[in-house]
Order: structure tokens, then sequence, then C-alpha cells
């Protein structure tokens, strides 16, 4: 058992936060800008909150983050009253946070200077991924502190890989991002075809899911496209948050990402449609509009 302190009580952050206490068996304390959050946290998993992240990061051998941005992230370890200012030498941050490569190497630095090892293992999966503690978890940093964290990680995780040094974690993570873009907008396509041509679309589904054309955003995502129904899942927002880090370290390193784009410009339509909290496979609601 660890002592685990855990950052961000969002809609991933608050059963990653539970997997660490009932599937590993840790000892958590979590810290949310909203109190009320992390004490309803408190009381279902009878864990402890903490009133900063410094306070809940004091003692801890592992500390979890999962906030919005670079700046959240910047704020809750490195800020005022941040988790770094409460950690112990040779304890470990990991960073679950969706975020830039940049940033990534920007707190390795800042925890290295304290003596702190650090991880960026942003995570796909979803919100049914963190419930169900089965996300897949992407790392960047190194190997022998990566060992150390992998098997408290696990306790939300079914899959998790060091993809490098630090920042490798969140550009493949940019990497995910990039195919499910794509994958999305040629399922609307797929479907919004096959509605205007007369086609049943379970019957089209059922055989094709089985070729070359199947893929999870189908087997998981048509029937409820197909009925309109785009009140679950991830976010609009939060993909355009994400393609957003995309294309700036595309523009970077110099990677052509045609099709990433103009899907990134898809979701701003989908957007101005009011759909900022649809999820991501609403891109059929724009092109049925």
């Amino acid at each position: 058992m660890a002592k685990v302190a855990f950052i961000g009580l969002g809609v991933m952050g608050f059963p990653m936060a539970g997997h660490l206490k009932t599937q590993g068996g840790h000892d958590v304390t979590v810290y949310n800008r909203t109190a009320d959050k992390a004490a309803a946290w408190a009381e279902k998993f009878s864990g402890k909150s903490a009133t900063t992240p410094a306070e809940a990061a004091t003692g801890a051998d592992f500390v979890f983050v999962c906030v919005g941005n670079d700046e959240d992230l910047r704020s809750v370890t490195s800020g005022e009253n941040g988790a770094l200012h409460g950690m112990k030498p040779g304890s470990v941050l990991i960073d679950n946070t969706t975020a830039s490569a940049e940033v990534a190497r920007e707190l390795y630095a800042a925890a290295k200077e304290r003596g702190v090892d650090f991880i960026d293992a942003p995570v796909s999966g979803g919100q049914a991924g963190a419930e169900n503690g089965i996300l897949t978890v992407m790392c960047g940093g190194d190997e022998a502190v990566f060992e150390r964290a992998r098997p408290v990680i696990e306790a939300y995780a079914r899959m998790v890989g060091l993809m490098g040094p630090v920042g490798s974690g969140q550009l493949t993570k940019m990497v995910n991002q990039i195919c499910i873009a794509g994958l999305v907008q040629g399922l609307a396509e797929a479907l919004h075809f096959g509605k205007s041509a007369g086609l049943d679309i379970e019957r089209v589904v059922e055989v094709i899911s089985k070729g070359a054309a199947g893929s999870w955003q189908m087997e998981n995502r048509h029937k409820t496209m197909n009925a309109g129904k785009y009140d679950f899942g991830f976010a609009v927002d939060w993909m355009r948050k994400d393609l957003g880090i995309v294309l700036t370290e595309a523009r970077r390193n110099g990677a052509k990402l045609p099709v990433t784009a103009l899907v990134d410009q898809f979701y701003g339509d989908v957007q101005a449609m009011g759909g900022n909290r649809w999820d991501t496979s609403s891109l059929l609601a724009r092109l049925e509009r």
C-alpha cells in the first residue's frame, strides 16, 4: 500500500481516485477546487480530502493530477500551494491530464529541482473507461520511475505503456486523438450516406463491422449516432482542446494534418449548433442539420 494524493475530481479523476482506493488498496487523499466534490469523494470511498494541492501531496509517495489544461496543471503543481510545494524527495508526480508535451517537459524539470520524479501519463478510454478501471495510459518519463509507478497506475488501467522520455505520453495521446478524429468523421459520413440511400443502418453495420471497415467507434457509437443521441461520452469542447494541442505541436514539428485540421473546424460547427457538451460522435448531427 502506498500513500497517494489525487488532484482533480472531474468525470475522469473522481472514479480514477476511487480505483486507487478500492482496487489498489492505497491510502488516498484528494483535492478538488470545488471542495464539496472532494468531500463527496471522501465520503463515498472512506478517504481523506485536503484544502490545497500542497496539503494533499504532503507525505505522499505518488501524486496524481487530472485537470483541464496546461494552465490548470501549472496552477495545481507549481503555483501557489501547488503539489510540488508539499511533495517529498523521491516521490513521483504522475500527470493524467491531456496537455502539451511542452508543459510535461517543464514540470519534469521543476520536479527534478525538488528531488521529485515526474511522469506524463494521459489516458484514453473516456468516462466509461475511468468508471470501469480499464483506461489506456500512455506514459513518458524515466524507465526506472515508470516501473515504480506502473503497479499503482494499474489500479485504474487495462493497458499501461512507457512510450519514451518525458513528453512521449502526451505525444502518443495526440496520435490517439488524430486517429479518433478521422475515424468519427468517416463513420458520420458513412451513416449519413447509408441513411440518405435508404439502407437499414443496423443491417449494414452488422455486416461491415466484421470486415476491414470495423472499428471501436463503429461498434460502440453507431446505435446512438443513428438515434441522434449525443448526450454522453467525450465532449466536443474537450476534443477541440485536444485537437488544438495536436495542431500546435504539428506546426512545431512540421507534420501535415489536413484531415485533422478539417475535422477540428467541423467540431467548431457543432459548437456553433450548441453542441459543446455533446459527445464527439455528434459530427453526424452537423451533416444532418
